[in-house]
């Protein structure tokens, strides 16, 4: 499970790092009418989404999470920063669960 953890951590911060580009690029599109930095940051954040998603299933699975959990920390990557707040929760989730196994 801890080699699930940290490829899950790294994207969850990388997700929400490129869904705030996404959302300013979205103001600039919006406020300003050039949608040059949407057609840069968009694709970039959905590749790196579904990256997210697959490490974020592997953990899931691997820590057995319920699947309504599951879904949770899979939507986490759609909400600007609730990817960053639901990553230190599974993270401590994760330790916690790993502690008793290594004491």
């Amino acid at each position: 499970m801890e080699s699930a953890l940290k490829p899950f951590r790294v994207l969850a911060y990388v997700v929400g790092c490129m869904l705030l580009a996404l959302v300013a690029a979205m103001v600039v599109k919006y406020g300003f009418g050039n949608a040059t930095l949407v057609a840069l940051v968009g694709p970039v954040h959905g590749f790196v989404y579904a990256v997210y998603l697959l490490a974020a299933l592997n953990l899931g699975l691997k820590a057995r999470w319920s699947w309504p959990y599951t879904l949770g920390v899979l939507l986490a990557g759609t909400v600007p920063f609730l990817s960053f707040v639901i990553e230190r929760k599974v993270t401590q989730r994760v330790r916690e669960r790993l502690a008793p196994a290594a004491a």
